[in-house]
């Protein structure tokens, strides 16, 4: 007998990672529970040239979870190249991004999922607004600053866009131009596109181990 193929994904999740040994075994255990109740999906965790083991448990992870998949860089490119490579390696129509430090809940895909079929057809982003900030007061300082130069800048309408937990169509995302640092503009660069952008509330938890790779001068 044949046995049958797994059904297509219509969702993968994208996640860089780099030096996030600590966190990705509870990440990607988190994000199967959250999406196996609601339809097929993948999610390609992007490891950044990491010096630690994450590497390693990624790969080990793999004979627990059919749906993961593991990309590597052999050199750190940063997280927008990193989300760029796993967006051009998904398989779904729709793109998931977490950050790989756990403090976006996988919890909050349904109602990202939820709040996208209830949208216009001309949303193409749903932007994650953290509504609730569970960081050091220096970077919340630094990420309130950012978001408030991008918006009177760009006039992107969009309170946080420095938010990694979001929804994007992928053949959206692949016609905007690529860039360093690209992932912290997407609702600007969305909407010069021509598509609309709806952000939507989210929960933020703190970091429970590793390192913060960003600070008042990135």
């Amino acid at each position: 007998m044949v046995e049958s193929a797994s059904p297509a994904p219509r969702l993968s999740v994208v996640v860089p990672v780099h030096d996030e040994e600590a966190n990705v075994d509870a990440l990607v255990g988190e994000i199967a529970r959250a999406l196996r109740p609601v339809l097929p999906f993948e999610m390609l965790f992007v490891d950044d040239a990491s010096r630690d083991h994450t590497l390693e448990v990624l790969r080990a992870l793999k004979h627990r979870y059919p749906e993961l998949r593991v990309l590597r860089h052999h050199a750190q490119c940063g997280q927008s190249t990193a989300v760029h490579t796993g967006v051009r390696a998904a398989r779904a129509d729709w793109i998931a991004t977490l950050d790989g430090d756990g403090q976006n809940d996988p919890a909050d895909l349904p109602a990202l999922l939820a709040a996208r079929d209830r949208a216009s057809a001309e949303v193409r982003l749903l932007q994650g607004w953290r509504t609730t900030r569970k960081d050091s007061w220096t970077k919340r300082v630094s990420s309130s600053i950012a978001n408030a130069v991008r918006s009177r800048l760009l006039g992107d309408a969009t309170p946080d866009t420095g938010c990694g937990i979001r929804l994007v169509e992928r053949a959206v995302f692949l016609e905007l131009p690529y860039f360093d640092h690209m992932h912290r503009f997407l609702p600007a660069l969305v909407r010069r596109a021509g598509y609309a952008v709806q952000s939507v509330p989210v929960s933020h938890r703190p970091r429970q181990g590793g390192r913060s790779k960003y600070g008042v001068w990135n």
